[in-house]
């Protein structure tokens, strides 16, 4: 049996659809999917198996024009994805077609080293007529040579098998690099803590999703199967911790449900959670909390 494996960097503007396409390559939630922007902070790499390949998917921050360190550090370490990658994926949103963003992702690509297996995915093609996306392809395989052109809608599943099989018998021959049975290679404490994440991004609005970060600071296995895990909110400011507890603690209680649930279910046994929420205020400027999200605090700068 020729087994083959690697590296597959999924990249794009914020919310192109890169996280919903690897939980999607998956079959499992291993990557935050919100409808906020710039929600997928470190490298998350799930593993999918397809005949004899071996996919891991590395899920990148999205591209954008960066004004803070932590900004800075996401996108270094999204080009850091692609440059260590066995093949790229450019996705790029169907209705929205060639914007400033894309286009300067275009120009990074054209940086990277020569030989790079660059394949484009257009998702959400079932927002735009067919006349439209194939002009929309044509104009970019006419600004970059992309070894493959897919229409997929990584929320539905259209086209997603298509574009997974060709990834499998593109990859090189090697052995496996993870466990058959493994499907991401983040410590189970910070999937834990990306899935509460998710839940106080969806839960709570404008900018203060970014001026949080959620750690697990324990997680202990109990005799009848359990799990108790306790996990500290990090915010900027004494505000801010007022909004994330909310009304007579109502908001970090619904958090706290809804987390809960989500690590069960990922785990498939039953999690006691609990949930503190702390100021720290220069959290965006320590090098510590860089290195719980996968992230370079030297790529900030």
């Amino acid at each position: 049996m020729t087994t083959r494996a690697g590296f597959v960097a999924l990249i794009g503007e914020p919310n192109a659809g890169k996280s919903t396409l690897t939980n999607r390559m998956v079959g499992a939630k291993v990557s935050i999917v919100t409808h906020k922007v710039q929600t997928t902070r470190a490298r998350i790499r799930g593993v999918a198996m397809e005949g004899d390949s071996q996919l891991v998917f590395v899920d990148t921050p999205g591209l954008f024009k960066p004004r803070r360190r932590l900004d800075r550090a996401m996108v270094a370490a999204a080009w850091g994805g692609a440059a260590d990658a066995d093949i790229i994926v450019l996705l790029v949103e169907a209705h929205r077609g060639v914007t400033d963003g894309v286009e300067r992702i275009l120009e990074g690509l054209a940086d990277l080293p020569k030989g790079r297996v660059v394949a484009l995915a257009i998702n959400k093609i079932d927002r735009v007529e067919a006349p439209k996306l194939l002009a929309l392809s044509q104009d970019l395989n006419e600004r970059f040579p992309f070894a493959k052109t897919f229409m997929i809608s990584a929320e539905r599943g259209h086209g997603v098998e298509d574009l997974r099989k060709w990834l499998a018998q593109e990859l090189p021959e090697g052995p496996w690099l993870y466990p058959e049975d493994q499907i991401a290679d983040l410590p189970m404490r910070m999937i834990a803590a990306e899935m509460t994440r998710e839940k106080l991004t969806l839960r709570l609005h404008q900018e203060l999703p970014y001026q949080l970060t959620v750690e697990t600071e324990n997680w202990e296995e109990r005799a009848d199967g359990s799990a108790r895990i306790d996990q500290m909110i990090y915010v900027a400011r004494d505000g801010h911790k007022g909004i994330v507890l909310g009304k007579k603690g109502e908001t970090i209680k619904a958090i706290s449900q809804a987390a809960r649930a989500e690590i069960e279910e990922f785990l498939g046994r039953k999690v006691h959670l609990f949930l503190q929420v702390k100021v720290r205020e220069n959290w965006l400027e320590e090098a510590e909390r860089y290195s719980e999200m996968g992230l370079d605090f030297k790529d900030g700068n």
